[in-house]
């Protein structure tokens, strides 16, 4: 389990690394190195995603490890409160960007070659409230971005934690 600190406030996310093993061993990775802290929820868009994982509050992206294997196949869905892998249209192009699904968005779910879809990998199981409370935040532009909160979500820090 890993809990988030935000400037909107804490929220856990219990992860499942027998279902997408590759995914959660790199997301580890980042949240021991302190990736995290720092990072801003760079995208939030109501009724849809809210995504962080990989920009400061300036818009700048942090570096990142090579990317990973996409695990879209491993039949875990991309239900509301759930998290997935962020990527390009590169199906293995994730690294450190992750987002929350507001609502079930089953069209994001593998579907084939054609429609790989995103990696679930974790899901909220603590603080579903803060969550909304991200997603119901002012938004604009910024640096070339759509969707970014014009008060930045801010993670003060992202920690292990023990089931309890």
């Amino acid at each position: 389990m890993v809990k988030f600190e935000t400037s909107l406030g804490d929220f856990v996310i219990a992860l499942d690394p027998s279902r997408a093993p590759v995914t959660v061993a790199n997301f580890l990775q980042y949240v021991d190195d302190g990736h995290f802290d720092g990072t801003v929820f760079h995208r939030v868009i109501p009724g849809f995603v809210i995504q962080g994982g990989g920009m400061t509050a300036d818009m700048s992206q942090k570096p990142t490890r090579r990317p990973i294997e996409n695990e879209a196949t491993n039949g875990l869905k991309n239900l509301r409160g759930t998290l997935s892998m962020a990527r390009t249209n590169d199906v293995n192009s994730a690294t450190s960007q992750f987002f929350v699904n507001l609502v079930d968005n089953a069209f994001l779910d593998h579907q084939g070659p054609r429609n790989f879809g995103y990696a679930v990998f974790a899901r909220v199981v603590e603080g579903m409230d803060v969550i909304d409370a991200i997603a119901a935040v002012k938004t604009g532009r910024k640096r070339g971005h759509e969707d970014v909160p014009l008060e930045p979500v801010v993670v003060h820090a992202a920690r292990r934690v023990e089931a309890g």
